[in-house]
């Protein structure tokens, strides 16, 4: 059974809004089976390196504020509750035209973002000033996913156009194009430095590709309506992955190993061993499983439509090491860090949950559009949002 979640939820702008005398930012505590408690937070000022003083109300405690920051305890009689609120160190508004959701983004260490959008605009930009460098221009529709390779200068993208294609960064050219799903594309993988790619879509498959002649590989076959997300690992020599009953071809490289997890649209987490394709485990989850990621080389998460977050050893994945509902709505992503996740949802909710499977932080600026994609590149955490915007929220602002 899923446990009780208790979560305290603050004000989107707080960070601008406490910047000025006087103003008001509403904060509440809820939890499951109980009444929702409603506060404020007062400005009384700020110092004169720009951190506010806050006065709060109804049970809850300011532990300590800065200019993009602020920590707050809520205690009553039988419980105390603590969070961090992190605010972006920038919003970046115009990369994507106003009203257009940004479905998908990736970073490079290097200083390079690519982002698509629900009008198919697919775009280079720097991240340490949004400039934008490059139009990649080819799909039709949305494009749903969009990343890069190990080398940081090439992108793969995919959509509802039903094709996936393989761009230039420093050109803006597409390099190839690579056709077979008969639906959108939803979600990608790419295996070691790129040769051979995996996509999932809506046509309940995913597939291996080999870059270079732009040919399938091979095709797995879910059974479980859209295939919604993938991700790839290699894991220990104790986890079986069955055994090939095809001649692979010469063209597939990097599979042995490796386990492909796929969320599926029928409310399962199915594994496969890559080079074998063979099914290693499926899993029943609460509803269609949008989001999912390898914690460890044993360790998988996965979040669904309805708010469920599992944590599951792949050695007894029928047991959880944790499972519990969110009261956010859909799990949209989620990007391992440090052992822990950072996992963004439908009501506009980006926050970290930790090895401890804790949640004490979160990034705050989405007024309830739902955030798509969450992303790092070390340094910073960005995130892609209905409203059209990508936040930008430093990692050393945040008390992991």
């Amino acid at each position: 059974m899923a446990a009780p979640m208790e979560r305290i939820i603050l004000q989107s702008d707080f960070d601008q809004v406490l910047r000025d005398r006087e103003e008001k930012a509403w904060v509440s505590y809820r939890c499951s089976g109980k009444d929702t408690v409603h506060g404020q937070l007062e400005s009384q000022g700020v110092s004169a390196d720009g951190v506010p003083y806050v006065l709060s109300s109804e049970g809850f405690h300011v532990l300590k504020v800065s200019q993009r920051t602020i920590e707050l305890s809520y205690t009553n009689e039988v419980s105390r509750c603590s969070r961090q609120f992190v605010a972006p160190t920038t919003t970046y508004k115009e990369i994507h035209s106003d009203r257009k959701s940004v479905h998908s983004l990736d970073v490079t260490p290097g200083g390079l973002g690519v982002s698509s959008d629900s009008e198919g605009k697919l775009k280079v930009w720097e991240t340490q000033t949004g400039d934008v460098r490059r139009n990649l221009e080819g799909h039709y529709g949305d494009v749903y996913t969009c990343r890069f390779f190990p080398s940081g200068i090439v992108i793969l993208s995919g959509g509802a156009d039903m094709q996936l294609k393989i761009w230039s960064a420093e050109t803006g050219k597409c390099a190839a194009t690579l056709r077979g799903h008969l639906a959108g594309i939803l979600d990608t993988a790419i295996i070691d430095r790129g040769k051979n790619i995996m996509s999932c879509g809506r046509d309940g498959t995913a597939r291996l590709w080999d870059c270079g002649t732009q040919t399938c590989l091979g095709t797995i076959e879910c059974g479980g309506g859209n295939v919604n997300c993938c991700s790839l690992q290699n894991t220990g020599s104790n986890i079986d992955l069955g055994t090939a009953t095809h001649t692979p071809n010469e063209k597939e490289v990097g599979t042995e190993g490796k386990l492909l997890l796929l969320g599926c649209e029928n409310g399962s987490l199915q594994g496969f061993g890559l080079h074998s394709r063979t099914k290693v485990f499926d899993l029943d989850c609460h509803g269609d499983v949008m989001s999912c990621c390898f914690l460890s080389d044993t360790c998988v998460a996965c979040g669904t439509q309805d708010g469920y977050i599992t944590v599951s050893d792949i050695r007894n994945i029928r047991v959880p090491l944790k499972e519990w509902k969110e009261s956010r709505n859909a799990v949209l992503s989620m990007l391992p860090y440090k052992g822990g996740f950072y996992t963004s949802t439908g009501d506009g909710s980006c926050f970290y949950v930790n090895q401890n499977h804790e949640t004490l932080v979160e990034l705050t600026g989405s007024d309830c559009d739902p955030l798509y994609k969450t992303v790092s590149d070390g340094q910073y955490v960005y995130t892609a949002c209905r409203d059209s915007q990508i936040r930008k929220y430093s990692i050393a602002d945040m008390q992991l």
